[in-house]
């Protein structure tokens, strides 16, 4: 079966790297070595193992920042992003006595001409390659991207932050970097919102910097039948807010996981750790899962695997006893998921049952505005009360408070003051009052009226109780699909194609020559950017609409992946000064 590394974003990362960086020193009998930065080895480790470097001939992987042995004898392959520190750390290797005996030297982005003057003068002789390959985002998951870049928050949204545009501009050579890697040439549009300026800002960075790129490399490429969406953190704050009860989403809120890793205490044995990530097939399977159906399907699994175990039927002899050794290590390494996953489904299903259930009637009710029969919740203060009354932690009463200001597009001075005394958050009141700089109403006066966004009619769909909040972003990809998106809420910036129906279709008036990029996949690409940080459930709207859809292809990225704690801490951190920060206590594995 295909690992998850073998489809999706981290499959075209890896031929792009073995494309470029790899065939360039094929011809070489010789071993090489890798040597990376912090960002490279993060960006490669996730789309390749050990032994594919070993294939390539590959047999050592260095840090750049790290002490190192010269190999004078050997050649040395660096990989690195085009920085001062990383091309001063190069030029070192070489300055007065080489430690290699020749460097192919690969950027992942544009490499600035006083940085690429330094080299050649100092190390120009060793130099047999140096190119820029433009691959500056971090392939999460199959149709999940980030920039990496956690810092993005307070930079673009902190009323302190000296780096806003600077900030910017990088997110967008990072956003141009995914589209030359998958060779597309996108539609670029933007959410308009009187109190958003940055989406607006990112957008007509990337349209230049598109036009620009291609310009230089494919001598006026034209555009392909892709389209690229910007919108900000604050269109939706309730989806990265609310207790979502999905696998992956729920895991990551309640559970303490740092890096991917879950670490859990087997019965009475030491402590163990598991990688969530696309290798394991069984967490692929279920991350998008309701709980309820995840709590019933991995206890048959680990029933069948178990039964599976036992010795053959019949007769017992060298040929079957040598099968069964062969299927050992495959059979232990899949036990050992099926168990890992045991554990974290027990480990949210009790949070669940502990405090969580109870919680989401009241955060459904006052995000969709309507209770489970469908009636409308005509006094959101009602439905947030018995959150109020009950004994639980602070940061979940902070979470039902923001869902009750975000139901009514805002509150009055004089009642937020009542809400902070009643949680008893008076020396943290930033946790809500920050949102304003997403340009999230918080403050409202009595005659204030806002036009809340229509959203699609789900009446039909067959969800949970506790799970019928679908995230903004959702319904804003099956429009776009549909091409049903209003052009004056989403403007489209130069000539991006207006006929576009995310099918591939294109307007009889567009002249269209067949690419080989159309050749290699029918149907077209969305690609939705997020400023300021996404949620795993909104991760997974990309997976269900390119599902339900199947012609066009939805991925989605953002400066960086959101926890529910961790957007929190993040807003808190907004009105504090530069270097420091306060933070929520990340909840414990108890």
């Amino acid at each position: 079966m295909a690992s998850g590394s073998d489809h999706g974003l981290k499959r075209i990362v890896w031929k792009k790297i073995k494309d470029t960086i790899i065939t360039d020193c094929r011809d070489s009998e010789v071993w090489k070595i890798l040597i990376l930065d912090p960002f490279t080895t993060k960006l490669l480790s996730s789309c390749c193992k050990m032994s594919d470097l070993m294939s390539e001939k590959i047999t050592i992987v260095e840090d750049l920042f790290k002490s190192r042995e010269p190999v004078p004898e050997m050649k040395a392959i660096y990989f690195i992003s085009p920085t001062a520190k990383c091309v001063d750390a190069f030029i070192a290797d070489f300055k007065t006595k080489p430690k290699y005996k020749a460097a192919y030297v690969y950027f992942t982005d544009y490499c600035p001409d006083e940085l690429f003057n330094n080299m050649k003068l100092y190390c120009a002789k060793y130099i047999r390659v140096c190119k820029e390959i433009n691959m500056s985002f971090m392939p999460q998951e199959a149709q999940v991207f980030t920039c990496d870049n956690p810092g993005a928050f307070q930079s673009i949204y902190s009323p302190n932050s000296q780096d806003r545009m600077h900030t910017l501009e990088t997110m967008a050579d990072q956003l141009v970097s995914l589209c030359a890697t998958l060779d597309e040439y996108p539609g670029v549009r933007y959410k308009i919102d009187a109190n958003m300026e940055n989406a607006k800002t990112l957008a007509e960075l990337v349209d230049n910097k598109l036009a620009k790129y291609y310009k230089l490399d494919d001598i006026g490429k034209k555009k392909t039948q892709a389209q690229l969406l910007i919108v900000e953190r604050g269109f939706d704050p309730v989806s990265p807010i609310l207790h979502e009860l999905t696998y992956q989403a729920m895991a990551y809120d309640l559970i303490d996981i740092q890096e991917d890793t879950y670490k859990y205490k087997a019965e009475d044995g030491p402590e163990k750790e598991a990688q969530l990530s696309e290798d394991d097939q069984l967490w692929i399977k279920l991350r998008h899962k309701h709980i309820a159906d995840v709590a019933e399907q991995i206890p048959k699994l680990v029933k069948e695997i178990a039964a599976s175990k036992k010795k053959p039927d019949g007769k017992i002899t060298i040929a079957n006893l040598s099968q069964m050794m062969k299927k050992m290590p495959a059979f232990r390494k899949e036990m050992t998921e099926k168990k890992a996953h045991l554990h974290l489904a027990e480990d949210c299903m009790k949070h669940y049952s502990n405090d969580v259930e109870k919680l989401c009637k009241a955060e459904q009710d006052l995000a969709v505005g309507s209770d489970v029969e469908g009636v409308k919740v005509k006094d959101a203060m009602r439905t947030l009360l018995p959150v109020l009354l009950h004994p639980y932690n602070p940061p979940d009463k902070i979470r039902a408070v923001l869902l009750y200001i975000f139901s009514l597009s805002g509150t009055t001075t004089e009642n937020l003051n009542k809400l902070i005394q009643h949680v008893k958050i008076e020396d943290q009141q930033e946790f809500i009052l920050n949102w304003k700089a997403l340009g999230v109403p918080i403050i409202t006066s009595p005659s204030f009226f806002s036009r809340k966004p229509t959203r699609r009619d789900r009446s039909q769909e067959d969800t949970y109780k506790l799970s019928r909040w679908t995230p903004v972003i959702k319904d804003v990809m099956e429009d776009a699909v549909e091409n049903k998106l209003d052009t004056k809420e989403w403007p489209h910036l130069s000539d991006s194609p207006a006929a576009w129906n995310g099918s591939g279709a294109v307007s009889a008036r567009q002249k269209h020559k067949a690419s080989s990029q159309d050749e290699r996949r029918t149907g077209s690409r969305l690609i939705v950017f997020v400023v300021g940080g996404m949620s795993y459930s909104e991760m997974r709207c990309a997976y269900e609409v390119t599902q339900t859809v199947k012609s066009c292809e939805v991925i989605i990225g953002s400066s960086h992946i959101l926890t529910p704690t961790g957007l929190l801490n993040d807003i808190k951190a907004l009105s504090k000064a530069p270097m420091e920060t306060l933070t929520i206590e990340e909840r414990s594995n108890a």
